[in-house]
């Protein structure tokens, strides 16, 4: 019988566009899991070039490759600063999905 070849999956080679990349952390934070939204950030900047991003955060790339794994634990600023490198932005909602505007009025989000 023949061995069956595989191959490491590396999320990275999909994520090709900006909206690849947004829509992949929008998932992550959906589930809440603080170290895979560190692991996620880590794989969109593998994506786009961990070098670039350091260049950008002003931080250091091996720092980087730390704290953006799925060991790693960055502050809030770091990854603050992370996500505007990336050219990505968090936003919030409500837990049920609505906002209320200034008036008080509901809307979905």
């Amino acid at each position: 019988m023949a061995k069956t070849k595989t191959r490491s999956w590396d999320v990275t080679e999909h994520l090709e566009t900006e909206a690849d990349m947004a829509a992949y952390l929008e998932a992550v934070l959906e589930d809440g899991d603080p170290a895979l939204v560190a692991a996620a950030l880590g794989d969109i900047a593998r994506a786009k070039g961990m070098s670039a991003i350091a260049r950008k955060t002003g931080m250091g790339r091996e720092s980087l490759y730390k704290a953006l794994s799925s060991k790693g634990n960055p502050e809030l600023g770091t990854v603050l600063k992370v996500v505007r490198a990336l050219g990505l932005k968090l936003h919030a909602t409500t837990a049920q999905g609505r906002i209320r505007s200034a008036r008080g009025s509901r809307r979905a989000a």
